[in-house]
């Protein structure tokens, strides 16, 4: 079986647990035996092929990334395919993680960025589906608008250093709130309020220096 098809198939059974583990009546008993385990501990135990480590890092971040998937994306279809890229490529790059360069949850969330990029050049590939079928979207000029707004922002992300981007990405696409992002990222929460400030300024003035050109 190649590594795709054993992603692939890891990947299912952390689906299916997270669903069966949401129907789960409350008060029962649930294995927690890497429950507790920090992301980046997680990460290093699915680079040793620790399948019940993978579907703990499923359910921790699945959400998640589908939302940071859904904002950029505004499709499900692509979306829930770059979820499922992002937790593929964790399982075929985990061995690759070094806690010493950052926590666990910078890198998955840099592996989720580039999956998504994924599908959003897919998207704009000429000869895609659902191009010729009538909708009531906007037309031509909304979408060349809307469009050119979007890529003047991604562009001003992609400048930003990785702390300071992984956190706007969070907080607008992600919708997590200062609090949520200090524990999900494990750093303090001052740290999270200075570093999201940094970035909003720089930002501006990145968006700002695209008018005057």
């Amino acid at each position: 079986m190649s590594s795709q098809e054993v992603a692939g198939t890891a990947f299912q059974a952390a689906q299916l647990r997270s669903h069966v583990a949401a129907q789960r009546p409350r008060g029962l008993p649930r294995r927690s035996s890497v429950e507790s385990c920090s992301d980046g501990e997680l990460i290093r135990r699915i680079g040793e092929r620790d399948r019940e480590a993978f579907e703990a890092l499923y359910r921790r971040f699945a959400r998640t990334v589908l939302g940071l998937a859904l904002r950029r994306l505004r499709d499900r279809s692509r979306a829930e395919d770059a979820t499922q890229e992002t937790f593929a490529a964790i399982w075929r790059a985990a061995a690759s993680y070094r806690p010493e360069r950052g926590p666990g949850a910078s890198w998955l969330y840099a592996v989720a960025r580039n999956a998504i990029v994924n599908q959003t050049r897919i998207r704009f590939e000429p000869g895609a589906e659902g191009l010729d079928s009538p909708s009531d979207e906007p037309g031509p000029p909304e979408h060349a608008e809307s469009g050119w707004v979007s890529w003047r922002v991604h562009s001003a992300l992609e400048e930003l250093p990785d702390h300071q981007r992984t956190l706007v990405e969070l907080a607008y696409w992600g919708e997590l709130s200062q609090s949520e992002i200090a524990t999900r990222l494990s750093i303090p929460l001052g740290t999270v309020k200075t570093r999201t400030r940094a970035a909003l300024s720089r930002l501006a003035d990145l968006l700002e220096d695209d008018e005057l050109q």
